[in-house]
């Protein structure tokens, strides 16, 4: 399995043509103790770029987006129970979705890990 990452701090680990996606532990950082998360439902369309699913926290509520485009397959039901997974397993456990790429060709616009590292350190 390869993972990308996005700028706007989404990590997405392909299998074929499935990507399962998440947030990056830099960006459950920034937001501190989640304590909400709204996950789109198996079958929504998303658009790279449009807001896939909602992160709310104790500082604020965030959009997250779609790093790629296809159709959800599943959706991680475990962080509407217990939301603070995101804060204890970003980049493991506390994925957001899964989908079915509609475009591989989108992936070759995502960072690998180093140039993802070397993007947070910048900022």
């Amino acid at each position: 399995m390869t993972r990308y990452y996005s700028k706007d701090h989404e990590w997405v680990e392909v299998d074929g043509d499935v990507a399962t996606v998440g947030i990056t532990d830099h960006a459950q950082g920034q937001l501190g103790d989640v304590v909400f998360v709204e996950l789109p439902e198996a079958g929504k369309v998303l658009t790279k770029g449009k807001e896939a699913a909602v992160v709310e926290s104790v500082k604020a509520a965030s959009d997250v987006y779609a790093a790629v485009s296809g159709t959800v397959i599943q959706a991680n039901s475990a962080l509407e129970a217990t939301p603070s997974l995101v804060n204890e397993d970003a980049e493991g456990e506390a994925w957001f979705f899964k989908l079915t790429l509609t475009d591989q060709s989108e992936l070759g616009e995502l960072m690998d890990k180093e140039a993802y590292d070397a993007f947070v350190a910048s900022l």
